[in-house]
């Protein structure tokens, strides 16, 4: 098993991260590395994601939500082919730290007979996270600051 995780601090109530986070249908206005997410966010539904890895190619694949717990977590399951050969269980979890500040941890962790054989695929999605909880936290900061009077 192979586990990546990326964490940032955010200047925004947990709240408006979760808002920002779980609003999927967003994401091609935002984030660069899940271009795509289409479906619901419920335990047991399949959804369609389409990530862009730093420096690797585009890819779509149907993982299953296997929990989300409103204002905190998200997570799934996906796999390649089939169970065993190359599966990752992603989650996010959306910290309260102070009412004006949250942290946000992305994790995946992969298992499979694949998985050693991938460690530059790994590294292409380790950077992927960094880059979406940059510009989350941009995203949840300038929504929590409001517009700026001109």
């Amino acid at each position: 098993m192979k586990r990546i995780e990326a964490v940032v601090e955010i200047a925004a109530p947990a709240t408006v991260v979760w808002a920002e986070l779980s609003a999927v249908a967003a994401y091609p206005t935002w984030n660069p590395f899940i271009t795509r997410f289409e479906g619901e966010l419920r335990p047991g539904a399949q959804v369609e994601v389409r990530i862009a890895p730093p420096g690797g190619r585009p890819m779509t694949f149907r993982p299953t939500i296997t929990d989300v717990q409103d204002g905190t977590r998200l997570e799934w399951l996906g796999k390649l082919l089939m169970s065993g050969i190359f599966d990752g269980r992603h989650s996010f979890h959306v910290e309260h730290i102070a009412p004006d500040r949250s942290r946000l941890t992305q994790t995946e962790e992969f298992s499979g007979v694949l998985v050693p054989l991938m460690p530059k695929t790994l590294d292409k999605a380790r950077r992927g996270f960094d880059e979406m909880n940059e510009a989350l936290r941009l995203r949840a900061e300038g929504a929590f600051a409001g517009p700026i009077a001109g």
